[in-house]
């Protein structure tokens, strides 16, 4: 019996595109889409009875046992654990023990068409080569089988989360559909984030627009929080992710002419350039560079627009705030903006700054369509809170020691230190060139997610320090 590792490698199949199918509600784009074609099919357990697939992918032994003729009909090569699982658990027996008392299984590895790995979920390996990580589903394996195995390039149809599935499955709604115990089929996009995270695999469903486009206001000086916030979507983020920091476009603006519609700080105006960077084409999301994430970011950005051409954050219930424009959701193709453009309606009057800035009056038509949990303004719900925002820029962590949610920021930071995301040199950077506090690179030194009030150390250092946001020249 083959390994899989080696197989793939032999076969030369990492330059290869994959198309995970799964047995989910989007399943049923499958037969439709002509781009279908552009990939090698792997399938997830009851999906080989559908069509020929190259890989068919199952973690259960029962699933094989289900499935034996359409595996022997549809299926290049049968792809599973050397330990399966049987019946939702972590099996004893091993695969080549299956494969000795099942006729099927034997066809199969006489023929070279039966191929194992090493999965997490079991306390023993079989040998030499990678372990395939997975917590809950198959998906999670398959998909992490994939980037292991050199992949660059994934997309899916069928891994929708929720609870349904596609109707040519209805036979199986009572039988397979959650039956590990699980809430939601949600729970898999924790392990697609890992594998995103750690491989930097471009995994996507096929009917989404990819990557996720995040592009965050900013300037050079806040490169630590920009990065930090770009480690918090990442970790998070079931689908790849381009995070964009707006000063490094290397756009300018003229100055509007009368003083009063200057911009307020360097990068206010930085905003009106992403349908322009984006190409007038497909979706952005707009973020300041003062937050920090909590969910999975392809939440906001799958939201409707239902005829707006910009989705902003509304306020939460307990307050009388306007729509929040430091969340954004773009449809970039339909905002024609550029920075002539914007400058040329200040200097004209059809505009004046709080219209263009707290109104986003250049958008034909704006829908407070976010939750207050992708802006909780100073306010962290555990579980709840989907992006934190640090709008208190004399109090943000980067800058304040003692912020009431700062060692959530300062956990995220060092875990972008531990993953080699951020070096502790760039720390040091920021410290020397006085953009963050001096205790900033003692505390990550440690490795302390507080600072104690009694320690003494860095607090004197602190006490002289001065924010760079206090240099900003206002109008």
């Amino acid at each position: 019996m083959k390994h899989f590792f080696d197989w793939f490698a032999a076969e030369g199949l990492a330059q290869a595109h994959w198309l995970i199918l799964g047995k989910g509600p989007s399943f049923s784009q499958f037969r439709t889409r002509p781009d279908v074609a552009n990939y090698r099919l792997l399938s997830l357990n009851h999906v080989v009875r559908e069509g020929p697939v190259a890989i068919a992918h199952m973690i259960d032994i029962d699933v094989a046992f289900d499935c034996a003729d359409a595996i022997e009909a549809n299926a290049g090569v049968l792809v599973m654990p050397w330990y399966p699982h049987v019946k939702n658990l972590v099996g004893t027996k091993t695969l080549a023990q299956w494969t000795a008392e099942t006729p099927s299984l034997q066809r199969l590895a006489d023929a070279g068409r039966l191929l194992w790995y090493d999965l997490s979920t079991s306390k023993q390996r079989h040998g030499p080569g990678p372990l395939v990580r997975a917590a809950a589903f198959s998906s999670e394996a398959a998909l992490n089988l994939l980037a292991t195995a050199g992949v660059k390039v994934v997309r899916s149809l069928g891994i929708d989360g929720g609870t349904s599935y596609d109707g040519r499955f209805a036979d199986l709604k009572d039988t397979t559909r959650l039956n590990n115990g699980q809430p939601s089929y949600n729970v898999q996009f924790q392990g697609f984030a890992r594998t995103i995270m750690s491989t930097r695999i471009d995994y996507a469903p096929l009917d989404l627009q990819s990557p996720i486009r995040v592009y965050v206001g900013s300037e050079e000086a806040q490169m630590l929080s920009v990065k930090v916030l770009e480690h918090s979507i990442r970790r998070h983020a079931s689908m790849s992710v381009e995070v964009f920091p707006l000063h490094r476009a290397d756009i300018t603006f003229a100055q509007p002419k009368d003083p009063r519609n200057w911009p307020r700080t360097p990068f206010s105006f930085q905003r009106f350039t992403i349908p322009q960077l984006a190409g007038h084409q497909g979706r952005a999301i707009y973020l300041d560079s003062d937050m920090l994430v909590f969910r999975d970011i392809r939440e906001l950005w799958t939201l409707p627009f239902d005829g707006a051409d910009l989705l902003a954050a509304r306020s939460a219930d307990h307050t009388a705030r306007r729509p929040q424009f430091s969340v954004m959701l773009l449809d970039c193709e339909r905002l024609k903006w550029d920075p002539a453009s914007v400058v040329e309606s200040l200097d004209s009057g059809r505009l004046d700054y709080e219209r263009l800035m707290y109104d986003m009056a250049l958008a034909s038509e704006v829908r407070a369509g976010i939750d207050p949990e992708w802006n909780s303004l100073e306010h962290h719900e555990p579980g709840r809170t989907a992006l934190l925002h640090y709008t208190d820029m004399s109090t943000q962590p980067w800058v304040y020691a003692r912020n009431r949610h700062g060692r959530l920021w300062m956990r995220e930071l060092l875990s972008a230190v531990d993953d080699g995301f951020i070096s502790v040199d760039e720390i040091r950077d920021h410290v020397e060139r006085q953009w963050v506090r001096p205790s900033l690179l003692k505390q990550v030194l440690a490795h302390k997610e507080r600072l104690s009030p009694l320690s003494g150390w860095g607090w004197l250092d602190d006490r002289r320090f001065v924010a760079p946001y206090r240099s900003i020249k206002r109008a």
